[in-house]
């Protein structure tokens, strides 16, 4: 702060103890002439009181000067007294003399908006406060402090007494309000704890509802294929037998094969579905030779081409290999894109190509079509979606071909991709691993941090925290595929979140500790729910440890990791 002083407009001798209340009341006159509310002007009055004291006290005198500034008022209090010896440490806070020097130096500091000082030979202490409005004429502050004149100890003591009787009622009236605030939280608290246990209830009714509805879906779907069969064995019958049915005969009993297979295409999709849902679709894995598939599939599909102008090629990879994967849903897969294809292809071709690529092989089905916007692109894999258009009116459908199509790819342990542009194609690529022995959905977990968190972002925080330390991470987004991980192989530890749709953290730890394998898991529950004590103790007496989400710093897991892990 070596900023000039200003123009002075007043000073205070400090060689005896009334100087002290003299210059406490000149700061604060000053203060009140420069424009400050009441409490800054207390604050101001007592820094000065404070630094006139010690240069009395310690320095046996000195001298107050107080000035305004274009923009602050200043003062400075100057001795020639023995110093301060051990200055940085009292600015620290880490020296308090008996008398008390440290605390109030370190208080004018705090109550000041800058502060300066030396005290090698005497001691020089420069403090400022900001103006809060224009800066009025220097010499009209001097002359209304000389015509208000000398003080009297007595008044100033009472003005003290009358400014400490203020800051109480100031200190009362927000305990009061703290007070009331707690209520205020004491009762929210009461209603959120309320709210968590009724989602709880609606959670898991919920649940309950799904799995009806799955089991649901999966018995009807079953009741259905039967006759839909029946009506196409039978269609089947009457267009091979004898004697041959006339003409208008043989076209109605297509008509009424082809919507009965259209039917159980339909039937086994929500049967997937519905088993998929549950948890129930089973994989039969073999092995299959990759041209192979490629020959079923181009016979398969070929009655498809009914128009002249589109093309259906197949593009064979330059070496044979071998694809261990299930090989039904793989055709199901690659043959609802490959009609989808020719379906929105007027003319030109539709492309199906496999490459392998080390322990992966790739099939791409790509064609001339119409292509699809941009913004419809993510809506594609959604159940029951179809993007309007002129073709598709044409075209009848559910909207579940693709959905369905994209979890089986995830189940096979792949991944389905889409890039298409409007007028010019569209084109899907699967990647599969070769050997697919085990579900690659289910991640690696042994020796790793599993971190189980529906929320994307708390997740990734987590992972952030313990990058390039010596846990590796590996992270889902529920309890279900937390349990499915755990069964394939056990972690160094699990950092588990409470509140999840599929199955709460709760449960998740529970049937950790009611299975021998995992019992011994070190788990971390890590939550942003507020929590009752015997919430905490639940969880403490399961062998959990406890993080509140919102304070859970890098090294607060670092520490509570090694601690559970040890």
């Amino acid at each position: 702060m070596n900023a000039p002083i200003g123009d002075e407009v007043a000073r205070v001798d400090l060689r005896h103890d009334e100087g002290v209340v003299t210059a406490r009341q000149r700061a604060r006159d000053v203060a009140e002439l420069l424009g400050f509310d009441r409490l800054e002007q207390t604050r101001i009055a007592t820094a000065v009181s404070e630094l006139a004291r010690n240069a009395h006290r310690y320095a046996g005198g000195g001298e107050v000067r107080i000035s305004c500034g274009a923009n602050a008022m200043r003062v400075e209090v100057v001795d020639a007294g023995p110093g301060i010896p051990n200055l940085e440490e009292v600015l620290r806070g880490d020296y308090t003399s008996a008398t008390g020097l440290g605390r109030g130096l370190v208080g004018v500091r705090q109550l000041m908006d800058e502060f300066e000082i030396e005290a090698a030979r005497g001691t020089r202490v420069r403090v400022a406060k900001r103006l809060p409005g224009p800066a009025p004429d220097a010499r009209e502050v001097r002359a209304e402090l000389a015509r208000r004149g000398a003080v009297n100890p007595f008044d100033e003591v009472s003005r003290q007494n009358e400014e400490l009787l203020q800051a109480l009622g100031e200190v009362r009236a927000r305990q009061k309000a703290m007070l009331a605030l707690n209520r205020e939280l004491e009762e929210t608290n009461t209603g959120v704890v309320a709210l968590y246990a009724e989602l709880d209830e609606r959670a898991q009714r919920l649940r309950d509802a799904d799995e009806r509805k799955s089991r649901f879906l999966a018995d009807m779907s079953h009741e259905l294929r039967t006759p839909l069969n029946s009506i196409i064995a039978l269609a089947e019958l009457l267009l091979s037998g004898k004697p041959p049915l006339a003409s208008e005969q043989a076209t109605q009993v297509s008509f009424i094969r082809r919507v009965a297979q259209d039917q159980l295409t339909l039937v086994g999709d929500l049967l997937d579905i519905a088993k998929i849902e549950a948890g129930r679709l089973e994989l039969e894995l073999e092995d299959v030779a990759l041209s192979e598939l490629l020959v079923l599939l181009r016979g398969q599909l070929r009655p498809l081409l009914k128009d002249a102008g589109v093309q259906l090629r197949f593009d064979f990879p330059p070496a044979e290999a071998t694809l261990r994967t299930d090989e039904a849903k793989l055709i199901q897969v690659l043959r609802n894109l490959i009609s989808n294809a020719v379906k929105f292809t007027p003319q030109g071709e539709v492309l199906v190509s496999a490459e392998v690529l080390g322990p992966r092989v790739r099939f791409t089905v790509a064609d001339t079509g119409i292509g699809i916007a941009a913004d419809d692109l993510p809506r594609i894999f959604e159940e029951f979606v179809q993007i309007p258009g002129e073709r598709q009116k044409a075209r009848q459908g559910t909207g579940l071909g693709l959905p369905l199509a994209k979890t089986l790819v995830g189940l096979l342990g792949g991944e389905m991709t889409v890039r298409s542009t409007v007028g010019v194609g569209t084109a899907f690529t699967i990647e599969l691993p070769l050997r697919h022995d085990v579900d690659s959905s289910v991640p690696d977990v042994t020796g790793a941090v599993l971190v189980v968190d529906d929320d994307e972002t708390s997740r990734y925080v987590v992972e952030a925290h313990l990058r390039d330390t010596a846990w590796r991470t590996v992270a889902v987004a529920g309890g279900e595929p937390a349990l499915a991980a755990l069964a394939e192989a056990l972690p160094a530890a699990v950092i588990l979140d409470l509140s999840m749709p599929d199955l709460d953290g709760v449960e998740v730890l529970r049937r950790m500790r009611a299975d021998a394998r995992m019992a011994a898991v070190p788990v971390i529950i890590h939550t942003s729910r507020l929590l009752e004590r015997w919430e905490v103790e639940r969880l403490e007496g399961l062998g959990a440890h406890v993080l509140d989400k919102s304070r859970t710093s890098r090294s607060q897991l670092l520490e509570v990791l090694s601690v559970a892990t040890r």
